[in-house]
């Protein structure tokens, strides 16, 4: 079997396609050379790896991934580490909210500890953090813990932050049973803005509600949590926002405290394996400052 057939094969199954191999990987070979090769697998093996259109691993091309994957997966990694770069290196990935909120100034005191520190951030929706370590494309990622993980990865539960109610500053409603007590037959009509349904925070926020036995259905869905208080502040309605410890709302926009019936946003780390120095430190560094924002929370309540 040719060792190079089996590495073309591996960049084919992990971008999921031939041309999309051929964009990303690390040295320049044409599109019919790939093919050439990976039919010459076939043929020697004497079975069929994936489908070309649309894009599928059969259960053969599946069994022989998985084989070769942690070996092909980790020569970047093995060449930066003998080259001296890899313990500079922290690839992180992280939803938008972890990203700019609290995240710089941890990022910053890594690096004041490591001045060689060499980073790699990347923005990505819940779901698609885990595969992201799976596929080792990240060192640690920060994500809401909000379902169970899969086998192998490794959660550090940091912070649970409190769900809030943001009302434009002109509405006369500023406690959660003054909202209860102005529903309709159980049912608040004022616009409500949230995330997508499929968001933790509209889930938390609807389980909440189910507690209280208050219907409130959204009226606009928006990506970020920051466009909902924007849209707050316009007066378009309430919105559904996160008590984050030093992250000021703006201007127009009033913080309702929910009661105990709502459940918390839970962050967490997640990584799998061994983590590397630059890696461990910097857990320990996010550890600490998630120590700083329940202090902060406390003092709040």
């Amino acid at each position: 079997m040719n060792v190079h057939h089996l590495e073309l094969f591996y960049y084919v199954a992990k971008h999921e396609g031939i041309t999309e191999a051929v964009r990303k990987m690390p040295y320049g070979i044409q599109q019919p050379a790939v093919s050439g090769q990976i039919s010459a697998l076939e043929k020697n093996l004497g079975v069929k790896l994936f489908q070309r259109r649309p894009f599928a691993l059969t259960p053969a091309g599946e069994e022989l991934y998985d084989f070769i994957q942690p070996f092909f997966s980790r020569i970047e990694q093995i060449t930066a580490r003998l080259r001296g770069e890899e313990n500079a290196h922290l690839r992180l990935a992280a939803s938008a909210a972890a990203l700019g909120n609290h995240l710089p100034e941890v990022l910053q005191m890594l690096q004041r500890e490591v001045p060689t520190l060499r980073l790699t951030l990347r923005e990505l929706s819940n779901p698609e953090l885990e595969m992201a370590l799976r596929k080792q494309e990240a060192d640690v990622a920060l994500a809401v813990l909000h379902r169970k993980t899969g086998p192998g990865i490794e959660t550090t539960k940091l912070l649970d932050l409190p769900l809030a109610l943001a009302a434009p500053a002109a509405c006369r409603l500023d406690t959660f049973e003054a909202i209860l007590a102005n529903a309709t037959g159980g049912t608040q009509l004022h616009p409500l803005i949230t995330l997508p349904k499929s968001e933790p925070v509209a889930q938390l926020f609807q389980r909440g509600l189910l507690a209280t036995k208050l219907k409130w259905e959204p009226s606009m869905e928006v990506s970020e949590l920051g466009l909902i208080l924007r849209y707050v502040a316009k007066g378009f309605g309430f919105g559904v926002g996160v008590d984050i410890p030093g992250v000021a709302w703006p201007e127009g926009v009033k913080k309702i405290r929910l009661p105990a019936e709502f459940p918390p946003l839970t962050l967490g780390a997640l990584h799998t394996g061994e983590l590397k120095p630059v890696a461990q430190r910097f857990l320990q560094l996010v550890r600490e400052q998630a120590g700083v924002l329940k202090k902060a929370l406390r003092k709040g309540n």
